[in-house]
């Protein structure tokens, strides 16, 4: 969303649990407790975070208020995926759960993915024209509802979702209201340029999450020669700067555009084993943060 006045591009740096190989698909790999997760984002000089998935923070909002606070940090919000095409599903007491929770946390973001009702990313049903108005339908009917909870609810074009491909994103652009997520990584990876997708919908981008990535690899999964889930075990996202997103371009047009949202380290990880101290995933970020702060987005601990 475009704005006048832009707070400074370092107050706006978060970071999310998945970048720790936290996921809520059963099977994904190993996953980090929250302590090691939380401590360092922290180590880090972040103090931001979304929330990751059910059951990596505790359910009620002061209990999970008080374990980021043991940490330095604060709620950003975080990902929701809900069924939305299917007439015989409704979405909306799961996700006005969460906006009570989000609330609650002073948390300004749901981060909402057009889910298949199946587990995982590697495969997903193709979805007719009943069910793309289903789809839009309730994507403004959440807009709406998140609104009344003083929350921006922003569809996350995602792989393996509803709404996956560049021409899956632009209908929904052009059929409803909804703000978006722009993942670098998986609108490459579903054939979307996320620069070009900047230029055009500067006005619908609420929230951003970075990654970079191979671009060959996006190629093979996206031309299904190779799965969501083995792609990113093989390293299909690089740390920031080190693949083919042209991350330094884009922060640069959405701050000239006067974008005021959060730019959340989000790089999709599988584990297969508890890190070294000092090793795993903190490199990646590490290295993400080094390239932010050479666009001005401030100084990190980044001494790893």
């Amino acid at each position: 969303m475009s704005t006048t006045d832009t707070r400074p591009l370092a107050d706006r740096i978060a970071a999310a649990p998945i970048s720790w190989g936290v996921c809520e698909v059963p099977g994904w790999g190993h996953q980090m407790p929250p302590a090691r997760v939380l401590g360092e984002m922290r180590e880090l000089g972040l103090r931001a975070t979304e929330f990751g998935p059910d059951g990596f923070l505790p359910a009620g909002p002061d209990e999970r208020l008080a374990v980021l606070g043991a940490h330095g940090m604060r709620a950003v919000g975080g990902f929701v995926p809900a069924v939305l095409h299917d007439p015989e599903v409704d979405p909306l007491p799961a996700v006005r759960a969460a906006l009570s929770t989000f609330a609650a946390c002073s948390a300004d973001t749901l981060v909402l993915a057009a889910a298949t009702g199946r587990d995982g990313y590697d495969s997903r049903p193709g979805l007719g024209a009943d069910g793309w108005r289903t789809l839009l339908t309730r994507l403004d009917t959440i807009t709406a509802v998140a609104r009344e909870h003083g929350i921006t609810a922003a569809l996350h074009p995602h792989v393996g979702t509803m709404v996956e491909r560049a021409d899956e994103v632009l209908r929904v652009l052009d059929g409803s209201d909804v703000p978006l997520c722009l993942d670098t990584g998986h609108l490459l990876v579903g054939g979307t340029d996320p620069l070009a997708l900047a230029h055009r919908a500067t006005d619908r981008i609420a929230h951003v999450h970075l990654k970079d990535v191979d671009a060959s690899a996006a190629e093979q999964v996206r031309d299904g020669r190779l799965g969501y889930t083995c792609a990113v075990a093989a390293g299909m996202y690089r740390p920031l700067g080190q693949g083919d997103a042209r991350i330094a371009e884009l922060v640069g047009v959405l701050e000239s555009s006067g974008y005021d949202g959060w730019y959340v380290m989000e790089q999709d990880a599988v584990l297969t084993a508890e890190p070294a101290p000092g090793e795993g995933p903190v490199r990646d970020v590490t290295a993400g943060l080094r390239l932010l702060a050479g666009l001005g987005a401030g100084q990190w601990a980044v001494g790893r």
